[in-house]
């Protein structure tokens, strides 16, 4: 009994040793530290730092930080850094990207100018410490990003120029790092800069153009096997961060240009987005979080006052110097007061770099210990401050944005998209294709609708049916699209469809490729064509040849007059949403006509996506284009019901000529909701048919 009693009392011995007992503690922080400091209004990042200090070495030595907690704060910085890199917006950061240059200029520069001579005159560095602390000034770490991910802000303009600022001026930090030790080990020769160039170029081509390849051909050899593609992103993210480090930079580096990489290839609203996130924001990143908590020693302030006013010089040098960075590019750029707070709580946080300049500097002897324990309380103060600005910008840019939404009408019902599914070989891809195109702030689910046709069997293929499409509610479960089941009884498939389209009153039908028309097609009538007669709705015919995800580019042709139909802002709101998901140009065949009223929408909707227009009169040869196609660009064929205003005769077996020509590229047949008096016309030509 007695040894029992002193093993289990060995096992709460400080600091804690057993890895379950470790594990379990860190769960903990992680559950109740955000929910305890969130009722008074403290940011859940600032939570994770002060449960750090108080259980780290430091402080109650509760835990100690060893190679295992080294390793999970690695994997939290890396994952910062990768998601910053996947979650950029490549068509927004092309066409700002001269605003992160410009930022990046002034986050690098306004801090080496400013802290070099403070450094050196007012505190007496010697010079390679004064260049070195100066630099740390310059990095930043986007402790704050989860803040800017979690109110939804990061596709705004002032999030893409900040995060592309980052990796231009943490990258330049750390090459002058590279140089100051070179310089320091009398290896800062020719072969030194030529050896660093080189390794760089490799890393990049690596990075840029085997990776992707690597990737598509994966993801589209296991499509069906999503554990597998999260867990090979994992590898490409650490892989990327080695040859970093081989290259001669930090691994960092590595992370974001792996996010970089991969961003064409993980759409922002895909389930193995939302994995990645998911696991990063529930573990991983704040493991990082509560590491650097660990470092931070409060008792250096009780050292003299040396150590306080280097502390103090060290935190107003660094916050003053990211402010005026963040103030002078908002001027420039007329950004909001929200924007140019954002940048600067963004920019103003210093962890992971700062430290890896400062220990670096520690243990090669430039800098002491008074610098050292001066950085340690920077890191806790810029990051406390960091949170709660970027918190703040955060909630006022989300409050400007709510503002200019128009208010929906009785008539504006929530968006409402119904799949009916006849092919369940293909159901996953269709649904991953429906999640992409959803309307994020619809409440209404996706319904995947199967028809049974009503004969002595129905009751039981009813049963089959449901039970088949409920095994994919745990699929659509990873991306946290709303997704209901519907199943119904009809005399055929498309009666049911129609019907339930009204009964649902779905904005949307999102419908499988037709197979190919056999006797019996003929005889009995086409479902799709059944479907495209008898109702107004917006409907997208889908044959998807590969993961949505892998294509390249969007290709769209619009025949004349397709601007006059009722859905013309539904259908192109679609394709812009697609097009920001995949960071993927539009290349849009059509008219002048057609081509201002495309622009006049994404002048009206502010939508960034990037645009290339081809006036094509000979659209209706679709065999003119076949040459023009790649094997990865996904096409999108407007085309109208009869007696629409668009409604060429070209359109007669409009799938049948599109399936000969482009059989092995991805084709989105869209059939635009057509206007009232139209359709009207229409049905009433319809009723003896019904």
């Amino acid at each position: 009994m007695n040894n029992s009693a002193h093993h289990l009392l060995s096992e709460f011995q400080l600091p804690l040793k057993s890895p379950v007992l470790v594990f379990s503690l860190i769960l903990f922080i992680i559950l109740l530290s955000p929910l305890i400091l969130g009722k008074i209004k403290v940011p859940g990042i600032i939570g994770f730092i002060i449960s750090g200090i108080v259980v780290g070495p430091n402080g109650f030595n509760v835990l100690e930080k060893n190679s295992a907690i080294d390793l999970f704060s690695t994997i939290g910085l890396l994952y910062i850094m990768f998601i910053a890199g996947l979650e950029l917006d490549m068509n927004e950061f092309k066409k700002k990207k001269y605003k992160s240059f410009a930022f990046g200029f002034f986050t690098f520069s306004i801090p080496l100018l400013l802290g070099l001579p403070v450094c050196y005159y007012l505190l007496h560095f010697s010079g390679e410490a004064s260049i070195l602390t100066a630099s740390m000034f310059a990095t930043h770490t986007l402790v704050a990003y989860p803040v800017v991910t979690k109110f939804g802000v990061s596709k705004n303009e002032a999030v893409a120029i900040t995060v592309g600022g980052t990796i231009l001026t943490d990258t330049a930090v750390l090459i002058i790092l590279a140089v100051i030790i070179g310089s320091g080990e009398g290896s800062l020769n020719f072969q030194f800069w030529i050896q660093l160039i080189a390794s760089l170029i490799v890393f990049s081509l690596i990075m840029f153009l085997v990776i992707p390849r690597i990737t598509k051909w994966f993801f589209t050899r296991l499509e069906s096997e999503k554990t597998s593609h999260y867990i090979f992103v994992l590898s490409v993210v650490f892989f990327a961060a080695f040859l970093a480090q081989a290259a001669g930079v930090e691994p960092i580096i590595g992370a974001f240009v792996a996010g970089l990489a991969l961003n064409r290839l993980i759409p922002a609203s895909s389930s193995l987005m939302n994995r990645i996130e998911f696991t990063g924001n529930a573990l991983f990143i704040p493991f990082f979080l509560i590491s650097v908590g660990m470092i931070v020693d409060l008792r250096v302030l009780l050292e003299g006052p040396q150590a306080l006013i280097v502390a103090g010089v060290l935190t107003v040098m660094a916050l003053i110097s990211k402010w005026l960075a963040a103030f002078l590019t908002g001027t420039i750029f007329k950004y909001t007061k929200a924007q140019s707070l954002l940048v600067f709580g963004l920019s103003s946080a210093h962890a992971a770099a700062t430290l890896a300049i400062i220990l670096v500097g520690y243990k090669a002897g430039i800098i002491d210990k008074n610098i050292l324990n001066g950085t340690v309380i920077l890191i806790l103060a810029t990051c406390i401050i960091a949170s709660f600005a970027t918190e703040h910008a955060a909630k006022q840019i989300v409050a400007s944005e709510e503002g200019y939404q128009p208010e929906k009408t009785d008539e504006e019902a929530p968006e409402n998209i119904l799949m009916p599914i006849a092919n369940f070989d293909n159901l996953e891809s269709m649904l991953d294709f429906a999640v992409l195109l959803k309307d994020k702030t619809s409440p209404q689910p996706i319904h995947l609708l199967s028809v049974v046709h009503n004969n002595e069997d129905a009751e039981n293929n009813l049963r089959i049916a449901r039970k088949r499409l409920e095994g994919l509610l745990h699929y659509a479960s990873a991306s946290e699209a709303g997704v209901e089941v519907l199943t119904t009884i009809d005399y055929n498939a498309a009666s049911g469809v129609v019907r339930t389209s009204r009964e649902k009153d779905a904005s949307l039908i999102i419908s499988g490729w037709p197979r190919k028309t056999t006797f019996l097609n003929k005889f009995m009538g086409d479902k799709t064509e059944t479907i495209i007669d008898n109702t107004d709705k917006n409907l997208f015919v889908c044959h998807l040849t590969r993961p949505v995800a892998v294509h390249g580019r969007i290709v769209l042709i619009c025949p004349p007059f397709t601007e006059l139909e009722a859905g013309f802002s539904l259908w192109l709101s679609k394709v812009c949403a697609l097009a920001k998901e995949l960071s993927a140009p539009v290349y849009c065949h059509c008219s002048l006509r057609t081509e201002n009223a495309i622009v006049s929408f994404l002048d009206i909707k502010k939508i960034t996506v990037h645009f290339n227009f081809v006036d094509n009169s000979d659209w209706e040869h679709a065999a003119s284009l076949k040459g023009w196609l790649k094997a990865d660009d996904l096409l999108f064929f407007v085309a109208a019901r009869k007696e629409s205003q668009s409604y060429q005769k070209a359109f007669e077996g409009l799938q049948t000529k599109l399936e000969r020509y482009f059989g092995a590229v991805t084709k989105i047949l869209v059939y635009p909701q057509v206007n009232p008096y139209s359709y009207n016309s229409l049905a009433n030509g319809m009723v003896g048919e019904q």
